[in-house]
């Protein structure tokens, strides 16, 4: 039995639940959203839904979940995916590691249980990729287990509940929240009082612009009715990423077509294909001397031509700088364009790379930065081409 108590959360008694219950699930049978991944109690498809959803909203997720099940229809289908297809089917996703867990899980699949998705909460968060939010989540909507599906939403919605005095962003406090659910729970509708707390967390009760005063179970809200809603949750700021600074070169040989090389560094943006990448140094204050800019310019130019064995005509193109967040990390990618009248000196055996036209692109599994540095250029060619 979790100690309330402890940590300073009166608990309510049976009556006042069974009636939160059916305020919240009387909301929701009015107002649920009609998305796909609801119409259906397919784990697989569930499971997908619920990957896809992780830090990507709705309306941006539909259209992947929808090509995802037409491109990789069955587990099978994912446990035998080549790279380019998985990679390429969450394109513009981010957090590739999630795709690839789900391709580990679905070969766990096939290989110890049968090809089918597994049907009780600890053989599913066994599987690769699935912690305890996603197990709970797939054990109550596709199975009709009593499991919380406890995530960033749910623990907003339970913080203003009870006024919970700890960080909802530290992962020890995850299990107040989760005995707080475990209590709540309807048990005869685990699955819609789930994805009802999420459409109400998601929603009503957002991080921005919260509309608390037209929440279905304000009434049942101690920072409602005290006035402190404000203050719920308590979270600490997020730490600034890391700025991390970088020089693409984008370069064209006679035939039009382009260099690109295959990340096959382990970790992030691994198996994408991006236009060669150089870290590059913070750019100056604009009180140092240009000559030393000029210079360090020069340097990294000529590091390029000496790492890929290639001599480049160097073109004055105008190019809009190319920023891109990761959790940890800001890219910052300065853009410089040229030609190369001998694009078969290239014989960096190291590297994997090809001379692609930009109609064949699309064969190509692009992350964002390399879809940011792509337009980036298009638009600086406008430029150039207009003067």
């Amino acid at each position: 039995m979790f100690d309330f108590e402890k940590y300073g959360i009166e608990m309510w008694p049976e009556e006042k639940i069974i009636r939160f219950r059916k305020a919240l699930l009387d909301w929701y049978d009015e107002h649920k959203r009609d998305l796909p991944w609801r119409r259906t109690s397919d784990p697989y498809a569930i499971w997908v839904s619920e990957i896809m959803l992780q830090q990507t909203r709705v309306d941006t997720v539909i259209p992947y979940y929808e090509s995802f099940l037409y491109r990789l229809p069955t587990i099978q289908a994912l446990a035998e995916a080549p790279e380019e297809v998985l990679l390429k089917v969450w394109e513009g996703l981010g957090y590739y590691s999630r795709v690839r867990n789900m391709q580990k899980a679905a070969q766990q699949m096939v290989a110890d249980f049968g090809g089918k998705f597994p049907e009780t909460y600890e053989e599913i968060a066994s599987l690769k990729g699935i912690g305890p939010y996603t197990a709970g989540a797939i054990s109550s909507i596709a199975f009709g287990l009593p499991e919380p599906a406890v995530d960033g939403n749910v623990m907003r919605v339970m913080s203003r509940l009870f006024e919970v005095d700890y960080d909802i962003g530290v992962p020890a406090n995850r299990k107040i929240f989760q005995a707080i659910m475990e209590e709540l729970i309807d048990p005869e509708r685990p699955g819609d009082f789930n994805q009802a707390l999420m459409d109400l967390g998601s929603d009503i009760e957002s991080p921005v612009n919260p509309r608390p005063e037209d929440s279905p179970v304000k009434d049942f809200s101690a920072a409602y009715l005290h006035g402190t809603m404000d203050k719920y949750p308590i979270k600490a700021p997020k730490k600034k990423p890391t700025s991390v600074f970088y020089k693409a070169f984008i370069i064209r040989n006679q035939q039009n077509q382009f260099l690109l090389v295959k990340n096959q560094e382990a970790g992030l943006l691994s198996g994408f294909w991006t236009f060669p990448l150089m870290e590059d140094v913070p750019p100056h204050p604009l009180s140092l001397l240009e000559v030393a800019e000029e210079r360090e310019e020069t340097d990294i130019i000529a590091q390029f031509e000496q790492e890929y064995s290639l001599k480049v005509i160097w073109e004055e193109g105008v190019f809009k700088p190319v920023t891109h967040v990761f959790s940890h990390r800001k890219w910052h990618i300065a853009l410089v364009s040229g030609v190369v009248e001998n694009s078969e000196q290239l014989i960096d055996e190291k590297k994997e790379y090809a001379w692609i036209s930009s109609d064949d692109f699309h064969h190509f599994p692009f992350a964002k930065p390399q879809q940011k540095m792509w337009q980036a250029f298009q638009e600086g060619k406008i430029i150039t081409d207009n003067r």
